[in-house]
């Protein structure tokens, strides 16, 4: 009864540790991740995203690798510039695993490679770059090592995505001497600024005079041509006045004469008349009186007349 006991209890051990090795031997691989298999020492397979079994003792598990984008950042690197100028860089790598297998067994420490590689290849840029254009040319240093790192790690199946420079530190001395210049070149920007807004200043000044000066010369323009603009509506009155008094002159002189005409007077009474429009033409307002070229004739029948009516006053005595 013992002994059946033992062996009940040993089956039961040995059942269990069937199960658990059984158990072991299920792998779930999660998303983003690779499994390299390796079976008696060799690789095997690359086990992706799911379910998987293998072989319990023949099979073992060698590397269980993330697939996700990663980031490393490197301590600052001593580099020496193109004109000796000697300066602290640390990088930011972004790389990716596209190959389990080769970075697996491609390098023996893949991120100590990179971390090497970045360093002598971030010196050998800018061995041919001045402080300067070490700088300003950032971008230009992030794409150069880029490719270059890249295609170095392309063996390791990983794949640089990104390079960039996180701190570009030069010595102290060249730190003050670049603050000061830094400082002389705003205080410079400062006084052109305010020149600038001087000369502006000036400048609008000045055209408000002038324009001050246009608009009075304006002002005094338009005054004079509506002072002789009165001027001349004032003598255009005056002038159609005496002429609207000469013609009524000349009018009530015609009438004067039709009437005498129509009740039978002789050229000589005519004439008489005339004269008399005549002389009240030129009474106290002409300054230049003309005088017919035959005054003498007209003087004559004057006297002809006045003897004619002395006769006719003799008679009727």
């Amino acid at each position: 009864m013992g002994i059946i006991g033992l062996g009940s209890i040993f089956f039961i051990i040995i059942i269990v540790i069937v199960v658990l090795v059984l158990i072991s031997c299920v792998k779930i691989v999660h998303q983003a991740q690779a499994v390299v298999l390796e079976r008696l020492g060799a690789y095997q397979a690359t086990w992706n995203t799911g379910l998987h079994f293998k072989i319990p003792i023949i099979d073992r598990v060698a590397r269980r690798i993330d697939l996700k984008e990663q980031v490393v950042d490197f301590a600052p690197q001593p580099v020496i510039t193109k004109d000796n100028v000697t300066m602290q860089i640390d990088t930011v790598v972004f790389y990716q695993i596209t190959d389990p297998k080769m970075f697996c067994y491609g390098v023996a420490n893949p991120i100590i490679a990179i971390e090497n590689l970045t360093a002598t290849t971030l010196r050998n840029i800018i061995g041919d770059l001045e402080l300067d254009q070490t700088l300003t040319s950032r971008e230009t240093i992030n794409t150069r090592m880029r490719a270059e790192l890249d295609l170095a790690t392309d063996p390791w199946g990983i794949k640089v995505n990104r390079v960039e420079l996180k701190n570009i530190i030069p010595p102290t001395a060249i730190r003050d001497a670049m603050e000061k210049q830094m400082k002389a070149e705003r205080e410079r920007r400062e006084a052109i600024l305010r020149a600038e807004g001087e000369k502006k200043s000036t400048v609008l000044v000045a055209e408000g005079q002038k324009e001050s000066v246009i608009l009075e010369a304006e002002a005094e323009k338009q005054a004079a041509i509506l002072r002789a603009e009165a001027e001349k509506e004032k003598m255009i009155r005056e002038a159609e006045g005496e002429a609207e008094a000469i013609l009524k002159v000349q009018q009530a002189t015609a009438d004067g004469l039709r009437f005498l005409k129509e009740a039978g007077a002789d050229n000589a009474v005519l004439t008489l008349k005339s004269l008399e429009a005549f002389e009240k033409a030129a009474d106290g307002r002409a300054t230049k009186i003309i005088v017919p070229s035959k005054i003498q004739e007209i003087a004559g029948l004057v006297k002809s007349i006045t003897e004619v009516a002395a006769d006719g006053e003799a008679q009727k005595e």
